[in-house]
């Protein structure tokens, strides 16, 4: 089995559980040993989950202005989790590909395979949510008709980025093409490059 293809069953079998609740408050035991990989790709589709729906109830028009703030910073807490993980499955890879040669012409990778992995997760609840409408007995056939065009899209678009994330793995393992991560360097959650926070000091 394919990288890519242990994520995407993983992707879809979380995505699948989270719904089997459908609540943004819900606990739910991660099923893989702690600090593996699967472990990891567990818990990357539970938080891209869980913020899809806080993302949908935060834009409910008349939802009461205190609730919707304290869900915009949970927001922002999960953003920060979401990107604490991909550097975390990045890490994998970097000590997965550490004693590999690397060729003299390899090159660098627009992104990650950590970065591609985490749009392989958010793909996962496009195609979920995007088959709920198609399957809608309450939605116009033109509605219905315009979603499964749009699935079809989704479901072409997995397979060409498990492609690619596959290929470039490939390419890693050969040494055609290297890694290299850049830490995160989010400045508005560090109170000390964030002018409105360290303005109060």
């Amino acid at each position: 089995m394919s990288f890519s293809e242990k994520s995407n069953h993983i992707f879809d079998d979380t995505t699948m559980l989270y719904h089997r609740y459908d609540d943004v408050d819900a606990i739910v035991e991660n099923p893989f040993a702690e600090r593996t990989i699967e472990y990891f790709l567990f818990l990357k589709n539970w938080i891209d989950a869980v913020q899809w729906h806080l993302e949908d109830i935060i834009r409910n028009p008349e939802i009461d202005p205190v609730e919707a703030l304290a869900i915009k910073r949970r927001i922002d807490r999960s953003n920060q989790d979401r990107t604490d993980l991909v550097e975390l499955i990045d890490s994998y890879f970097l000590d997965l590909y550490k004693d590999v040669p690397v060729a003299a012409d390899a090159t660098i990778n627009t992104e990650s395979p950590a970065w591609a992995i985490d749009r392989l997760s958010i793909l996962a609840l496009k195609i979920y949510h995007m088959q709920q409408e198609v399957d809608r007995s309450d939605a116009s056939a033109e509605h219905i008709a315009a979603c499964s065009t749009k699935l079809n899209i989704l479901l072409q678009q997995r397979e060409d980025l498990s492609t690619a994330i596959d290929t470039l793995l490939d390419d890693i393992a050969a040494g055609r093409k290297y890694m290299k991560v850049y830490k995160q360097m989010k400045m508005y959650n560090d109170p000390n490059l964030n002018p409105i926070l360290y303005a109060k000091k």
